[in-house]
């Protein structure tokens, strides 16, 4: 490994040359506003083949709102000893739009470098592991090292607005991955790369309607106040699934289910009226071992509570109802990534689960095992966005162990 540390250790400019050129292309997505990846892929392409990277291929989404009618998802393939269980870097091409320009400190489309440190938006999110996957490649072809396994380096869309043209999209329309095959996402972490992330909360969005019967604020025995009702439910369901579904798990962050009203719709426009209808919405992040039907089941049961005692009726639909499986701790990419951790930052990695969700969900989802993990300093979305010159060096080590690595068998 000495000799890829090496070539890494020296590649502080490659990582500059190659942040610039990523960083100048807004690969916003249509629903940002944006006319999505196809430029940053065309360069992203480009760059790699005169870097020695040609075994690339285009597996493009339909999407008639962006720049040339497509979304694309590029992948580099660098041949390894074994094709039977493919190493998969998974990275996205789509960044978040700058927000608030007057809180930049400087163009967010061009990058800007202070003492190992760039600045602009996408240098952490999600081109840090982007690169740190490019460099540990580099290195190996600069070292005339054949991967273990064959190596596949996944640039996806549109990660940010919910991976519909990427990954989501290549599972259902692709037949790329192997159920032996390893998937690292450098995409989530910590600062001091601690984190590895193998398991998900499931996921549940709730509309509540609650529909009485409006009058005058005066008589209000002539109506049913759906507020009223409402703001009773907000609390009975808050207190009430919490109560029922009260267990923890020291595996995730936090380490219970969490029942949160989160958006509410405006009712009437005045004050003097009884509104006769109210909505509002839940946010729902519940650990994998509660089944979302039994947590639906307790949501109506208070619901008919509320509805009998004020006379109104309650409507629940589903925003979002997402279940993921959780990628085993003794599964060959949490083996190997915890040791190349361990090598190159010498610290003792451990496993999480978090409440947010990732695209690892999906292919967890498929079978594929999946570790998510970088280190990071969490500048992702934030005005003057910035990743550190040394983590994308350390990372790239970091992968480059892996793809150079022995594949262990599971305990």
């Amino acid at each position: 490994m000495q000799d890829l540390d090496n070539f890494l250790d020296q590649s502080a400019d490659t990582v500059v040359e190659l942040e610039t050129g990523l960083t100048s292309h807004q690969a916003l997505s249509p629903d940002s506003g944006g006319l999505g990846e196809i430029d940053k892929c065309l360069f992203l392409e480009s760059w790699l083949r005169s870097r020695g990277i040609v075994q690339l291929e285009r597996q493009d989404a339909p999407d008639p709102r962006a720049k040339g009618g497509i979304r694309p998802n590029l992948i580099a393939t660098i041949p390894g000893a074994d094709d039977t269980s493919r190493l998969w870097i998974m990275s996205h091409l789509d960044v978040v739009p700058p927000g608030e320009m007057r809180l930049w400190q400087s163009d967010p489309w061009k990058l800007i470098v202070q003492e190992g440190k760039l600045i602009g938006r996408g240098v952490e999110d999600n081109q840090q592991g982007l690169c740190s996957s490019v460099l540990a490649a580099l290195a190996l072809l600069q070292a005339g090292i054949k991967p273990s396994r064959t190596v596949k380096l996944l640039f996806a869309a549109d990660e940010e607005t919910g991976s519909e043209y990427g990954i989501v999209w290549l599972l259902k329309n692709r037949s790329l991955f192997h159920k032996e095959d390893m998937v690292l996402i450098p995409d989530s972490g910590d600062p001091q790369g601690e984190s590895i992330e193998i398991a998900e909360k499931d996921q549940l969005w709730l509309r509540l309607t609650t529909t009485g019967a409006q009058a005058h604020a005066s008589r209000p025995d002539l109506g049913n106040n759906a507020y009223l009702a409402g703001s009773d439910l907000v609390v009975r369901l808050h207190k009430g699934l919490s109560s029922a579904f009260n267990e923890h798990d020291p595996l995730f962050e936090s380490d219970y289910s969490t029942f949160q009203p989160t958006k509410k719709e405006g009712n009437v426009p005045n004050i003097n009226t009884i509104p006769g209808e109210d909505v509002f919405y839940m946010d729902c992040r519940i650990l994998p071992r509660y089944s979302l039907e039994t947590v639906l089941a307790e949501v109506a049961r208070i619901s008919a509570e509320v509805e009998k005692q004020y006379r109104v009726t309650i409507k629940a639909d589903i925003g979002q109802y997402h279940h993921s499986v959780m990628t085993p701790q003794d599964a060959p990419i949490v083996q190997l990534l915890s040791r190349a951790i361990t090598d190159v930052y010498r610290i003792n990695p451990r496993c999480i689960g978090i409440g947010g969700g990732t695209v690892a969900a999906p292919l967890r989802n498929a079978g594929i095992d999946c570790a998510v993990w970088a280190r990071l300093n969490d500048s992702a979305h934030q005005p003057n966005e910035y990743a550190f010159i040394d983590n994308i060096i350390g990372d790239a080590k970091v992968m480059a162990r892996l793809m150079a690595a022995s594949a262990p068998t599971c305990s």
